[in-house]
């Protein structure tokens, strides 16, 4: 990535949400903040659930020019009219799920701390990798990505790379020569006010 870029905001979904509200909440963020992209990523497995909450954010989204990426649930991708999925298995899956999809979809993977997943996952198919956590954080397993990790792909590898996990001001500053994306959601879906959230955290990009 150019040093002259700025990285763009991929904006993550809660785990768990009400219809209604978090309908207003996405709107007004998505107005306020410009989005490149939006993953739905549920705790649930129920079909009926991520179905109906699928149909919520695509709406919402697709009208604003902003693709949808499903988290982990391939097989609904097609059916529910999303772009892609996003897959936390780091590179065990890809191929399997690049031909199921095709190439018209997106396929991206977080790939955690290693660089050698990345690569793997990046050379049978993805279109995106992403690493973290960023920092230390409660649910994490201890681990936090290297920056000399982004600092190495932004010069060496032309697949996009995204930087999750723990981000603060502090992170986005640090890594935003190195990056193509940041990808958040807890750190502003957890406060009172996610869209002063989100232009507070992002604020080192501005």
């Amino acid at each position: 990535m150019s040093e002259q870029e700025t990285p763009q905001l991929y904006l993550i979904t809660p785990e768990a949400f009400e219809l209604q509200a978090f309908s207003a909440q996405l709107s007004s963020v998505l107005d306020e903040v410009e989005i490149a992209c939006l993953r739905l990523s549920l705790a649930t497995k129920d079909e009926d659930r991520i179905s109906r909450s699928a149909d919520l954010v695509r709406e919402i989204a697709h009208a604003r020019d902003i693709p949808v990426i499903l988290d982990t649930h391939y097989l609904m991708v097609e059916r529910l009219g999303l772009d892609g999925v996003h897959l936390q298995d780091g590179a065990r899956s890809v191929r399997a799920v690049r031909k199921e999809l095709g190439t018209d979809l997106v396929v991206g993977a977080f790939c955690g701390v290693s660089r050698h997943d990345g690569l793997t996952a990046g050379e049978i198919g993805c279109d995106y990798i992403a690493f973290g956590p960023m920092a230390q954080n409660a649910l994490g397993d201890g681990s936090v990505v290297d920056r000399d990790l982004f600092e190495w792909w932004s010069q060496m590898i032309e697949l996009p790379v995204v930087a999750e996990g723990a981000l603060s001001p502090e992170v986005l500053k640090d890594y935003t020569e190195v990056s193509d994306f940041f990808a958040l959601g807890p750190e502003i879906w957890n406060s009172d006010n996610p869209t002063d959230a989100i232009k507070t955290l992002t604020a080192p990009l501005r």
